[in-house]
């Protein structure tokens, strides 16, 4: 088994593809108004409408990242060769900044952003672990 991709449920689909090609680079290779992908290399991030899933959900909730709420249980994690580059085109984009980028007693380099939808997001050199 392998990681196929993973979807964030936001609110407006396209609004947030634009932003993670702004603030990230990337490259969108699918896009309607329920649901798209981009291209983030050995796997794909995907966004699907917050209504969509609760309609297919029935009477089971869950919980939407908002930037007024503290961020969800998890992070996306975007390896980039110089951080600093990353994390200020990130905040140029509108990202909310966490933590600037600092080098870690291993020596991997790491900054945390959260998206326009408060999904936190961890701008990082390779693991060297």
């Amino acid at each position: 088994m392998k990681l196929g991709y993973t979807i964030l449920f936001v609110p407006d689909v396209a609004a947030a593809v634009t932003f993670y090609e702004k603030a990230f680079g990337l490259q969108r290779t699918s896009l309607n108004p329920a649901f798209a992908t981009l291209d983030t290399g050995a796997t794909t991030l995907a966004f699907g409408s917050e209504a969509n899933e609760r309609r297919e959900l029935g009477a089971q909730e869950f919980r939407a990242n908002r930037t007024d709420d503290i961020p969800g249980g998890f992070q996306i994690s975007f390896v980039a060769d110089d951080v600093a580059i990353a994390f200020d085109r990130a905040i140029a984009a509108g990202a909310s900044a966490v933590c600037p980028p600092k080098v870690m007693p291993w020596g991997q380099t790491v900054s945390r952003v959260r998206d326009l939808n408060g999904a936190l997001v961890s701008i990082v050199t390779a693991p060297r672990f």
